[in-house]
């Protein structure tokens, strides 16, 4: 799809140069870039009016309308427009004051070709986000009266009871249990019952974001703060302002990080990296975690000061296997919802079926049934109606056979010539480690919980140990 793009400055060396420089941008990044070209604001300001950009660049100073002046005027008449302004050295306060206005960027002369490039590219990249979020956001509000627990066990209804109790408060609520009970949809939960339901609600897995950038990611970054940062950048703290933010697996939170986040809850004010300022913020936090805090604290992994400003209100989601009296209504949820998600008829659930679904454990929780359910959904047809075939087409397709809950037995020859032991053990420990992260699609939270270590770093030792790179697909 075409950017189209308006170029408004008096000179015409100027307009010249981004003419060329989109045509070349077009070559090399594979885009097409629709250039219009205005020698002054007014005339720039009539093209805006009768015609759709989604960048301008303007010169600040020009003859009949001032880029100032012709960014006021354009910003009532869109406000989605990339407007990027054009200053001499020195006059970077003015700049600032048209960045206060609305404006993405500003560029200085004399140019420096691969930084208005970066510019250029980053301000599309947000722009494309931005659209992004909306949609999202649209769809939320579209399946918000979907989110529920299900369940009629007498825990899950004490859970539901205790989120309509708490939700009002705003109170800080720290939401325990095992990967894939539904701490997120708990916390959905919350959001969806108090005040805040028509704000943001942002979640965030503390363990998928490199150590090297959560400050950055939670509290946001300025421009030129670090290598790489090419523009302002909000943080989630910012994101989620007035609304709800979810941080999930607290408890990979590193060391260094936690006393900026019991700043950022006890003074409620937040600093970007790079800048001297904070921001105030104000959010509800929920946050969740399947690891001990209270044995973290004690082993000087988790901070005892923030652990007690994170432990106001809590409540425990329990494994799947400690409510099995759920799990048939559970699958027929799980089934409805896959069965209208893949166009398909709703199957006839056996009482033979929902019995052998119920007989699992479930190490996965949650998840893995629903996992199990969409599986059954797309590699079954008459099977799942037929008793006979039922038991043997559930043990083909399941990941969470009988197998899964014995103790694992392997029969490794052991020849008189011997064997070198470090190198089976290795190759079993790097095949196991590679069969995690293609399971869990490179989820390393996820992955270290299918291996049963007790943390994502514990996984990231191994990876590094046998130099598996988990952004890579390898077999």
């Amino acid at each position: 799809m075409n950017k189209k793009i308006l170029i408004a400055d008096d000179e015409k060396s100027i307009r010249e140069f981004f003419l060329i420089l989109f045509r070349k941008m077009s070559q090399e990044f594979n885009s097409q870039f629709e250039v219009t070209l205005a020698e002054d604001g007014q005339k720039a300001l009539d093209l805006i009016q009768h015609k759709s950009f989604d960048m301008v660049i303007s010169d600040l100073k020009m003859p009949y309308l001032s880029g100032l002046e012709l960014l006021s005027q354009v910003k009532p008449i869109n406000k989605k427009i990339i407007f990027i302004m054009i200053t001499a050295f020195g006059t970077t306060d003015t700049a600032v004051k048209a960045m206060k206005m609305g404006a993405y960027d500003y560029i200085t002369k004399p140019f420096n070709v691969e930084e208005i490039k970066m510019i250029i590219l980053s301000a599309f990249d947000v722009k494309n986000l931005e659209e992004k979020n909306q949609i999202l956001k649209r769809e939320l509000i579209q399946i918000r009266g979907e989110i529920q627990m299900i369940g009629e066990s007498p825990t899950i209804k004490k859970i539901i009871q205790g989120i309509e109790q708490i939700s009002e408060s705003l109170a800080t609520i720290l939401i325990t249990g095992e990967s894939g009970t539904g701490k997120e949809i708990a916390a959905r939960l919350v959001h969806q019952h108090s005040s805040l339901k028509e704000q943001a609600f942002v979640a965030v897995n503390c363990g998928a974001i490199p150590i090297n950038l959560i400050e950055s990611e939670l509290f946001g970054h300025k421009k030129g703060s670090f290598t790489g940062a090419i523009a302002d950048k909000k943080g989630f703290f910012e994101l989620a302002n007035n609304g709800t933010l979810f941080l999930d697996e607290i408890g990979e939170l590193p060391l260094e990080t936690q006393p900026k986040l019991l700043r950022a809850l006890q003074e409620k004010t937040i600093r970007m990296v790079g800048d001297i300022e904070d921001k105030s913020i104000n959010i509800r936090l929920i946050i969740a975690t399947n690891r001990n805090l209270e044995q973290m604290v004690k082993d000087k992994q988790f901070r005892e000061d923030l652990f007690y400003r994170l432990n106001v209100v809590r409540f425990h989601l329990p494994a799947l296997r400690e409510r099995k009296e759920d799990i048939p209504e559970l699958a027929r949820h799980f089934f409805k919802k896959h069965s209208q998600k893949q166009a398909r008829k709703m199957p006839n659930l056996s009482q033979a079926l929902l019995d052998i679904l119920s007989s699992y454990d479930y190490p996965g929780n949650v998840r893995e049934l629903e996992n199990m359910v969409e599986r059954m959904m797309i590699l079954g047809g008459k099977e799942l109606e037929n008793p006979d075939k039922l038991a043997s087409f559930l043990n083909n397709i399941s990941s969470i056979d009988n197998s899964s809950q014995k103790n694992y037995k392997m029969e490794i020859p052991l020849p008189d010539t011997g064997i070198d032991m470090e190198k089976i053990l290795g190759e079993l420990e790097k095949n196991l480690l590679k069969k995690a992260l293609l399971k869990t699609e490179y989820n390393r939270a996820e992955a270290a919980r299918l291996l049963g270590l007790p943390t994502t770093r514990a996984l990231k030792y191994r990876l590094q140990k046998y130099n598996l790179n988990p952004s890579n697909n390898e077999n």
